[in-house]
């Protein structure tokens, strides 16, 4: 009990299992089309439909309403979200720290429409190099199922740095999080990475909203599914970037 791990351990543990495409859960962590938890169902386009529509109803809400020139998803998985989203914009850049990853969601996009798909892989100790392989702003900015696999909720921190400066002024983030509802096993993990990946970091609600805005990101809404047909306590949180 009390044991903790430092994030450069965590974090390298966490490149060995994305690293590993052949594990048991790894395309259900993925959210791979083929993975079977989407088995005779349609989650896997569900997921996808419900967070283009969440994003929708945020924009309207703050009235954003430039065209989405680039979007950029940070972890982009199996590419449940990106073949929605991605039809709506110029072009669509996937971040992820897994290659087969990136090769399924951009032949997933290639089959739901034109968009052009630009890969972005990063390794998990140096989140930052996303920001030297995309060149340019973007409108959007979306992560989905990944601040919960993160190793660390001070690596958050970083990627609420990183998608600042993605974002152009004006810019729109939508991003999930799973919140910590004050139980000691909603709590972050910080070690054992390959035996909690999917609860290794969560927030409380509050302190993500502050983690947000002290790193140059205005919060504008927060919407909350306590529970769904994949997990538990989750949080959205629509964020802006200042003109």
């Amino acid at each position: 009990m009390g044991l903790r791990q430092s994030e450069h351990a965590i974090a390298r543990d966490a490149s060995e299992y994305w690293e590993d495409s052949a594990g048991a859960t790894w395309k259900a962590d993925s959210h791979w089309r083929d993975a079977p938890v989407f088995e005779g169902n349609d989650l896997w386009h569900q997921i996808g439909a419900r967070h283009l529509a969440m994003f929708q109803r945020g924009a309207r809400m703050v009235q954003f309403e430039r065209p989405w020139k680039r979007v950029v998803e940070w972890g982009c998985g199996g590419g449940a979200n990106a073949v929605h989203f991605a039809q709506h914009c110029d072009e669509y850049i996937g971040v992820d720290v897994a290659p087969a990853s990136l090769a399924e969601c951009a032949d997933q996009v290639a089959a739901a429409c034109g968009t052009p798909f630009k890969p972005v892989q990063i390794p998990v100790e140096r989140p930052e190099r996303a920001l030297d392989l995309i060149a340019g702003p973007c409108e959007v900015f979306l992560s989905f199922y990944v601040f919960e696999l993160i190793p660390t909720p001070e690596y958050g921190e970083r990627l609420l740095r990183i998608a600042r400066d993605l974002l152009a002024p004006g810019g729109l983030a939508l991003i999930q999080v799973k919140y910590d509802d004050g139980r000691w096993r909603s709590r972050p993990r910080r070690r054992s990475y390959k035996t909690g990946v999917a609860a290794m970091t969560t927030y409380r609600i509050p302190e993500f909203w502050q983690l947000a805005e002290r790193n140059g990101l205005v919060p504008e809404a927060i919407e909350l599914v306590p529970e769904n047909e994949l997990d538990r306590r989750y949080a959205y949180f629509l964020l802006s970037k200042p003109c």
